[in-house]
């Protein structure tokens, strides 16, 4: 038995924002493998072993990992911003209905204080999920991707930017509005829904296809009677109990997801539509037909959808939380970035010598208050002088009357 319940992976694309459409760059060029190679070279090993301790255990966190991901990256992008606590002041991503069974949020932060421990501030927490969830996908069978790094962590995070549509979005509807705005292609969008190749949905979201689909009283005719009957059962207890999106390989990132489309066994409405939508049946046709063909197209789809990013951020100390005061902003990269790399030599250019570094002739060192040296060969001996006030004269100051200094320096003499 499993040390913890699957939580939903329930429409993870299907996040919009409520005021203009956001477009993220699909390539940035902070993002490069291998990018804490030098900076923290050890940090893709830590995040590794701590995903392989959890999935030992627990073999739905690639399920919930990757609804994480997914989250955050159809925000404003893989920013990290539904890591976010919410104050008394704002409520963040987190607050919002479709993050409530978002989780691993506690398996984010051991890693993010291991890396902490290893290398302070070098390391965001928006590659810390990027990372976590390729390293649990590989876990689970699929492929294991070599994914760019150097993302920043965001400076926002708003409750009322997380919008979630129904699960009966239409696919057609759900490319237009959704991720073809982010760039990505019919065929990317088919690849990237079968993420629900692992993870479950509560029954609430299909209980209308096993029992009363659009109010005709029967199943949904698009669902194998089978599978519905297997669904009422589980669905029968009173607690909104879950259900796995693909009964066969139900742990497992494989092609099997498509597999059971093709036999009508697809759980949520706008899975199974994939299947019969003219757009994309052949797509789904195609993948399950072909695993090695699905593992290729899905750690494509997965390394371009890690690859939205926003402009500006930090690298939190803390996932939770803000920095106070964060001193980058722009897009730059915090002072713990890899060093520059020495320039390239120009073959076309000859090469050129350095100069020697020219010597300036030292001055001869004088002793405050010392008379400047004289010309000659005769070594100068600087005489004692009493040290004259810096202090400027006040306006409308008197000088002293004539001998009055003269007449101090023989009663001084003559006490002496």
């Amino acid at each position: 038995m499993l040390a913890r319940a699957p939580v939903p992976l329930l429409v993870v694309f299907f996040v919009f924002i409520n005021a203009a459409v956001f477009i993220p760059q699909p390539v940035s060029a902070d993002l490069k493998l291998g990018f804490y190679q030098s900076t923290c070279p050890q940090a893709e090993t830590i995040v590794r072993q701590l995903v392989q301790k959890r999935f030992n255990t627990d073999k739905s966190v690639t399920a919930a990992l990757l609804r994480m991901h997914f989250h955050d990256c159809f925000i404003k992008g893989c920013d990290a911003s539904i890591l976010i606590d919410s104050t008394s002041q704002k409520q963040s991503e987190k607050a919002a209905g479709p993050n409530f069974t978002v989780r691993e949020f506690d398996l984010i932060d051991q890693i993010k204080t291991a890396l902490e421990a290893a290398c302070p501030s070098r390391v965001s927490c928006a590659d810390v999920i990027a990372l976590a969830t390729r390293d649990a996908v590989a876990l689970a069978g699929g492929p294991n991707y070599p994914l760019p790094t150097g993302r920043l962590d965001s400076l926002t995070s708003d409750v009322n930017d997380v919008n979630l549509p129904g699960p009966t979005m239409p696919v057609s509807l759900a490319f237009i509005q959704f991720f073809e705005p982010k760039g990505f292609t019919l065929s990317e969008m088919v690849t990237l829904l079968g993420a629900h190749t692992v993870g479950v949905a509560h029954c609430a979201f299909f209980q209308d296809r096993i029992s009363n689909f659009q109010g005709s009283g029967k199943p949904d005719p698009a669902m194998d009677p089978a599978l519905a009957g297997t669904l009422r059962k589980t669905c029968s207890a009173s607690n909104n109990p879950t259900a796995f999106l693909d009964q066969n390989t139900s742990f497992a990132v494989d092609a099997s997801f498509y597999r059971e489309l093709t036999v009508k066994r697809g759980v949520m409405q706008i899975d199974q539509e994939l299947a019969t939508d003219p757009s994309t049946s052949k797509m789904v046709s195609s993948l399950a037909r072909n695993e090695s063909g699905f593992r290729q197209s899905f750690a494509a789809a997965m390394v371009k959808m890690g690859s939205l990013v926003g402009k500006g951020g930090q690298v939190r100390k803390s996932c939770r939380v803000f920095n106070p005061k964060s001193p980058v902003g722009g897009g730059a990269r915090p002072p713990v970035a890899s060093p520059r790399r020495p320039p390239v030599p120009n073959p076309h250019r000859p090469a050129v010598s350095p100069r020697p570094p020219v010597s300036k002739p030292r001055s001869p060192v004088v002793s405050r208050g010392a008379p400047p040296p004289k010309s000659g060969g005769k070594k100068n001996v600087p005489k004692k002088t009493h040290k004259k006030s810096t202090s400027p004269r006040r306006k409308g100051s008197k000088k002293p009357a004539k001998g009055h200094h003269s007449h101090q320096k023989k009663k001084h003499r003559k006490g002496h």
